[in-house]
């Protein structure tokens, strides 16, 4: 069967035209000369709110002296376009928040809501991964039905830096880390291992880019992150870089911070379980990526060993300032906000500061290069974080489990074992500052939802979603061909600052709905664009095509973009060719 039953909800001329792409390499050749954009430099700031890129390019009250304290970010604004109104996915995510961005489709066409998620029809992987999805048989030509995970879980052995991979440097495992045996598997494909490239439904710009003879380059934070090459082949990422971040910390010969503060030995020797877990070690997890697109901009391979083309499509996502945003460090301090308006706490603000530092360490190289006229900067986040006001914080079930319980709680009995809080060595259900909840049985959505409804209080229930109100936004959940398999049951969105935690070391989270969410950066700089702000609102969905036209190429060329009519940004003058 060359088309996966999970795949069949999604029209037949989405994917044809996908997997076509996947397979031909057959395009006409591009004139990469013919354009003044020969490369876009693509970078997200997870976490960072549109708010926040305001307060610190033009200064905010008691702090730095009311300066700003982003000269980078800021001076690429004065030949850039703000977009403030900017939305990123719901569920805003990480996976589905950089799938929505280099894709231009949503959750609906990508059939990503989470890192961690469910599927009614793939099947369980046949080693338990790293977080605990447990492993289990796959009936071939069936319906199985699973947990769905592309994170730290998948990777050989996610305590390494490099993912465990064989023979592998340092920080340096790529697609190599990831462990087959513990990807979930399709039962309409031989029980093959579902890879992430093939887990999301369409292309990307790093596939089109690639077929039209660029040559492409992508770093982040897990090795599953290679889903950006799209469906179909991962050689769509001629150079993909993707340290461990959720790894033991060890010191990292060679990186600086921009600063002159050298990682060669641990910063933070007091939180060594995850670069998460320290305001001063994820700074040094960051720059081994930063240090990776200086390389790139030098005209070599991320390690800087080899030579290789500037890429024509590159990029990498920062975590400093998500971890600044929301991350309690016992015995150091607390990062988050003062108060509503953004105003950045020390610990966020110092974060905000080396981020805005790495990228001037871009930007001087591009122009050492001779690339800088020629590079489009795009500037944005695959999420924002709730919520920025401190005062709103209300985790569930607190820290003393006082505070109330979580939807999955309340229909433990009523969902996949994989999902429910009732297994008890299991990954666990779909919880941060939103709950996805899947269904055993999707006939008793009616019956879940009354639980739910009658226990609001407890649950700190802002908005529910099921029935016409979900598929509004997304396909209806279900079986093939009369559902989608992916599509939650019920969505629940709590009141704004409700986080379903039990954590004493974060203070905010993302993955909902709310504005603190999704209202995130975004930003387009270039010498040849003129300045000027844009209120009207946009979709960071939109990127992808805007990053295609900049370059000379169809946008219609994206499968997302023809399914949902995703258009270009508006007001950005990228079509000029010299």
């Amino acid at each position: 069967m060359s088309i996966s039953l999970w795949n069949r909800v999604l029209p037949l001329s989405l994917l044809v035209p996908a997997l076509t792409l996947a397979a031909d390499n057959g395009k006409p050749a591009h004139d990469w000369d013919s354009h003044r954009i020969k490369h876009v430099l693509l970078l997200s700031i997870d976490g960072m709110h549109a708010v926040d890129y305001i307060n610190c390019a033009r200064g905010t009250p008691g702090v730095n002296n009311g300066q700003p304290y982003c000269p980078n970010l800021a001076t690429l604004a004065q030949t850039g376009v703000n977009y403030v109104n900017a939305s990123t996915s719901k569920p805003s995510d990480s996976f589905p928040g950089l799938t929505s961005i280099v894709s231009g489709g949503s959750p609906r066409t990508e059939g990503v809501f989470y890192d961690v998620a469910y599927d009614r029809v793939l099947a369980p992987p046949a080693k338990t991964t790293g977080n605990g999805l447990p492993a289990g048989p796959c009936k071939a030509g069936v319906a199985n039905g699973t947990t769905t995970e592309y994170e730290e879980g998948i990777d050989i052995d996610q305590t390494k830096l490099n993912g465990g991979a064989p023979g592998a440097g340092l920080t340096d495992g790529g697609v190599r880390s990831i462990d087959p045996s513990r990807l979930i598997r399709d039962p309409f494909r031989n029980c093959a291992p579902v890879w992430p490239w093939n887990f999301v439904r369409t292309n990307t710009i790093f596939g089109v880019v690639h077929a039209y003879g660029g040559y492409t380059a992508w770093s982040d934070k897990h090795p599953a992150y290679s889903s950006v090459a799209g469906l179909g082949d991962p050689a769509a990422l001629d150079d993909f870089f993707a340290p461990e971040i959720n790894s033991n910390v060890v010191a990292v010969p060679g990186v600086t911070l921009p600063d002159g503060t050298s990682c060669a030995t641990v910063l933070d020797p007091s939180q060594t379980g995850s670069w998460t877990d320290s305001f001063q070690n994820i700074r040094c997890y960051d720059q081994i990526k930063v240090q990776a697109i200086l390389h790139q901009i030098n005209g070599r391979r991320h390690g800087g060993a080899r030579s290789a083309p500037v890429p024509n499509l590159f990029g990498m996502n920062f975590q400093a300032v998500s971890v600044g945003q929301k991350l309690i460090e016992k015995n150091v301090g607390t990062g988050g906000y003062l108060d509503a308006a953004g105003t950045p706490g020390p610990e966020l603000l110092t974060e905000i500061e080396y981020v805005d530092a790495a990228l001037g360490q871009m930007v001087d190289n591009l122009k050492d290069q001779g690339l800088y006229d020629s590079t489009l900067i795009v500037v944005t986040a695959k999420h924002g974080q709730s919520p920025i006001d401190p005062n709103r914080f209300f985790p569930i079930p607190g820290h003393s489990g006082a505070n109330g319980t979580t939807p999955a709680t309340l229909l433990a009995s009523l969902l996949p074992y994989s999902e429910s809080p009732l297994n008890p060595t299991g990954i666990g259900p779909t919880e941060d500052d939103i709950s996805l909840l899947w269904l055993s049985d999707s006939s008793k959505t009616s019956q879940a939802v009354g639980i739910l409804e009658s226990n609001a209080k407890q649950i700190g229930l802002g908005q529910i979603f099921y029935g016409p109100s979900l598929e509004q936004l997304f396909n209806a959940p279900g079986l093939p061909p009369y559902g989608d398999s992916r599509s939650p049951d019920i969505i629940v969105a709590p009141n704004v600052g409700v986080v379903y935690t039990g954590s004493k070391s974060k203070l905010a989270e993302h993955g909902g709905f709310a504005h603190d969410d999704t209202n995130v950066v975004l930003l387009l700089s270039n010498p040849g664009i003129l300045a000027r702000t844009i209120t009207a609102g946009v979709e960071t969905t939109q990127i992808a095509p805007t990053i295609l036209r900049a370059l000379g190429l169809p946008p219609s060329e994206l499968d997302a973009v023809r399914q949902e009519g995703t258009a270009t940004l508006p007001g950005s003058n990228l079509d000029n060719s010299r």
